[in-house]
């Protein structure tokens, strides 16, 4: 899939208020969801943590994904919905629900920031084109049922930071708005199992238990 060209957004509040308007203006769910994960994809991260020593390790360079993970009608996994930057084969990505942070994330309702996923020996590469360096999960939660979360990850360390993690949390409320007013329970029970699921199992591409 290709990647869109970046989009001027302007400041935070800006971004969030023309993102979130254009995903309730979107024809779809899945349209709606990335035009939130294209949001964070061209503004969130420090565009300079690459320059950093350390930051890369030999043969690395700096790029990012972003998308939203929908928790499946059977609750056995997420399912990637309206990414940006993901390998075309991974368009529909399952991971089991208990899986690495994104299980985290959903056992604990809780938003997460990893600057570093080295010092996390619990990542788990889920991402076929390379292991990120640091990540982002916001929950979308209404009424107590958890519906997803919305993601980013970028190769080099300590790009993401707490400034970033607030702003995609604001942006995950816009998120399940959006979901619930386009009707994403409907389309995902038409669109589950997928045709071309991409399923990956608890321990990743890189199990180290």
């Amino acid at each position: 899939m290709d990647v869109p060209a970046a989009k001027d957004w302007g400041g935070p509040l800006r971004m969030i208020e023309q993102a979130g308007q254009a995903c309730l203006d979107a024809p779809g769910p899945e349209e709606a969801m990335r035009v939130l994960a294209r949001a964070c994809y061209d503004t969130l991260g420090d565009r300079e943590a690459h320059l950093r020593p350390g930051a890369l390790k030999p043969g690395e360079h700096q790029f990012f994904v972003a998308g939203v993970f929908i928790v499946s009608p059977d609750t056995k996994v997420h399912m990637l919905v309206g990414n940006i930057g993901f390998p075309p084969e991974q368009e529909r990505l399952l991971v089991p629900i208990d899986g690495g942070h994104p299980g985290q994330v959903y056992a604990t309702r809780e938003k997460l920031l990893l600057k570093n996923t080295d010092d996390h020996v619990s990542f788990k590469q889920y991402l076929k084109s390379a292991r990120m360096g640091s990540t982002i999960f916001a929950p979308m939660i209404v009424r107590g049922h958890f519906h997803g979360q919305l993601i980013m990850a970028a190769q080099a360390r300590h790009t993401m930071r707490e400034a970033d993690l607030e702003v995609i949390v604001a942006l995950s409320r816009v998120a399940v708005g959006a979901w619930l007013a386009h009707d994403g329970p409907q389309w995902l029970a038409r669109n589950y199992p997928p045709p071309n699921a991409y399923a990956v199992d608890r321990g990743g591409l890189n199990p180290r238990d």
